[in-house]
């Protein structure tokens, strides 16, 4: 392990986390422009839906080959190259005239910042010890909240000034600075030796993706990362928007309200987790301990929002952020997972681990738009097709994380 030094992980950092603000940013800001895009493309529940999901299917189409990527050319390689296809990605959507144009852009923009957060998680596998990998991977997340918020009011504010087209020109722009950055500050990348062992003629990243999917550990944290951590991040950045404002009766700049201030609440989240997970670890709680019982917390919080659908509107706001706070238990997963492996396999397993995540949020994104429409389509008013779609999201929560539950005896020693 080539540790690096307190100032030159902390310029490291920095710079990653630049380009993961603009990752999250693009990552979240169909849920602002939901109501534009709507209008302008005349866009369903079911199309806006796969709208946002289009970022995560491109995103998790590069998850597997970026993981033998990072572990063979290292973080800083791979990332420029992969953003350069997002810089493309938003150029296209600024200029896209339908729904098939806009979709692809956001297909090419997941798969441009796919590299955001695992570059930055496989290096620091072999930069930093084990308790300040769990401390910088709350604080990046935290970058990614920054850029959530700054895709809230922000640009809520500047869409009547600039349009939203010569937004992403402005974001393409910002993408290349990160780009330079990011070149001019990485360390260069030497690969670690891969374990031995394995037949000859086999090749070492189908090897090495068999060890990762065949791992007790990895299967363990799977569906939880797939249903609570994607169900997250699908609600973070699409479906609290909608929710405010179809179930709640929220304006779209009330909306846009209340989802800067669940972003900020969870930015505060992911700053803590970072100052308090070192004392965690060193006092016996584990990140699967963490996940245990803090995690429940999140399907009472749930089950409250859906059954208070309207009747207490003035509350939507702090529920929703209680509800992706109390879901922030599952973030432990991701570093931990690469923990859980070699330093030769890290990127493999990292990116292995976020492909479930973000298949996840794909799922849950355009799932609780077919769900919906589905229910309206038999006569279910609105507001009970909302609720309806999110009590199937719930179930499967609660199946997921009784599944990691049950599956900790096979796992010890893992």
């Amino acid at each position: 392990m080539n540790v690096l030094p307190r100032r030159a992980a902390v310029v490291v950092f920095l710079a990653f986390a630049f380009a993961y603000f603009f990752s999250a940013l693009l990552r979240a800001i169909t849920a602002t422009l939901a109501p534009v895009l709507t209008m302008e493309f005349g866009l369903n529940a079911r199309d806006l839906g796969l709208l946002a999901g289009g970022y995560f299917l491109g995103f998790s189409a590069t998850q597997l080959p970026m993981g033998a990527w990072l572990d063979r050319h290292g973080p800083k390689k791979v990332i420029l190259s992969l953003l350069s296809i997002g810089v493309v990605g938003c150029l296209a959507f600024s200029l896209a005239t339908g729904f098939s144009g806009l979709l692809a852009a956001r297909v090419l923009i997941g798969a441009g910042v796919s590299a955001c957060l695992m570059a930055p998680l496989t290096g620091n596998r072999r930069w930093l010890d084990a308790s300040t990998q769990l401390r910088a991977n709350s604080w990046m997340l935290m970058t990614g909240s920054l850029g959530m918020v700054a895709s809230t009011l922000p640009v809520q504010w500047l869409m009547p000034l600039v349009g939203w087209r010569p937004l992403f020109w402005g974001l393409a722009a910002m993408i290349v600075l990160s780009m330079v950055l990011i070149a001019w500050l990485i360390p260069a990348w030497t690969a670690a030796p891969v374990p031995t062992g394995r037949q000859a003629g086999e090749s070492v990243a189908t090897a090495s993706y068999a060890e990762v999917w065949r791992h007790p550990y990895f299967r363990r944290m799977a569906p939880i990362g797939f249903f609570s951590y994607g169900g997250l991040i699908a609600l973070q950045t699409l479906w609290a928007g909608p929710w405010m404002i179809k179930v709640a009766g929220y304006t779209s700049a009330q909306a846009a309200t209340g989802l800067f201030w669940i972003n900020i609440s969870m930015l505060g989240t992911f700053w803590t987790w970072g100052l308090v997970n070192p004392h965690l670890v060193r006092r016996g709680f584990t990140p699967e301990r963490l996940i245990a019982l803090g995690l429940p917390s999140s399907f009472v919080l749930l089950t409250i929002i859906i059954v208070a659908e309207s009747r207490i509107s003035t509350l939507a706001t702090p529920l929703l952020a209680l509800f992706c706070m109390s879901c922030s238990f599952v973030s432990l997963a991701q570093p931990a997972v690469g923990m859980a492996f070699p330093q030769a396999l890290a990127g493999r397993a990292l990116s292995a681990y976020n492909l479930v995540i973000f298949a996840g949020v794909f799922c849950v994104q355009w799932g609780i738009g077919l769900l919906i429409d589905g229910f309206k389509a038999f006569g279910v008013d609105e507001v009970r097709a909302y609720q309806s779609a999110m009590t199937v999201f719930l179930v499967c929560c609660m199946a997921s994380h009784a599944y990691f539950l049950w599956a900790k005896p096979h796992n010890r020693g893992s």
